[in-house]
C-alpha cells in the first residue's frame, strides 16, 4: 500500500515555527516515527510552500497511489485550486489539521478543501497524520 503524505506552506518549519501550537517535533522526526509503526506501508514524504506545486503533486498520485493524507496548511481555507485537484483525483484524501481549526481564528474555521475530502482531523497534534492513516488502511 503506498500512501503519500503532502504538507502545505510552513509546515516545513514545524519543530521551529510556534511550537505552543504545533510541537517541538520537526515533521521529518516525526515521519521516520510513522515510518517505524507502519512498516508494510510505502510512505512517500512532499512539502511545498507553493501552491501550483501542491497541485501538481495531487495530479501525480491521485491516480495511483492509495490513500492521500494532506494538510495544505492556510491554503485550505483560501484556495479553490486544490479544493479542484482533490475534487478531480481518484486516491482517497484525507485532510489534517496539527491544531484545531475551529479554536482559532474564524478565518480558519472554513475549509475549501475539505469537502472533497474522505475526511478532515483537526485538533489532534501531529497524532492526526496516524489517524489519517489508520482510516485509509481502513478503506
Amino acid at each position: 500500500m503506498k500512501i503519500q503524505i503532502i504538507n502545505g506552506p510552513n509546515l516545513n518549519l514545524l519543530g521551529l515555527r510556534e511550537p505552543g501550537i504545533y510541537g517541538n517535533l520537526s515533521f521529518e522526526e516525526y515521519l521516520q516515527q510513522l515510518r517505524d509503526i507502519y512498516s508494510i506501508l510505502e510512505i512517500d514524504y512532499y512539502q511545498s510552500n507553493v501552491e501550483g506545486e501542491l497541485i501538481n503533486k495531487l495530479h501525480e498520485v491521485g491516480f495511483s497511489y492509495d490513500g492521500i493524507v494532506i494538510n495544505a496548511g492556510g491554503y485550505t481555507h483560501t484556495s479553490v485550486a486544490l479544493a479542484d485537484a482533490i475534487a478531480a483525483i481518484k486516491t482517497p484524501v484525507i485532510e489534517v489539521h496539527i491544531s484545531n481549526i475551529y479554536a482559532r481564528e474564524e478565518y480558519r474555521h472554513v475549509s475549501l478543501t475539505g469537502k472533497n475530502c474522505k475526511g478532515v482531523l483537526t485538533g489532534f497534534g501531529m497524532d492526526g497524520y496516524r489517524l489519517a492513516i489508520e482510516s485509509l488502511l481502513k478503506g
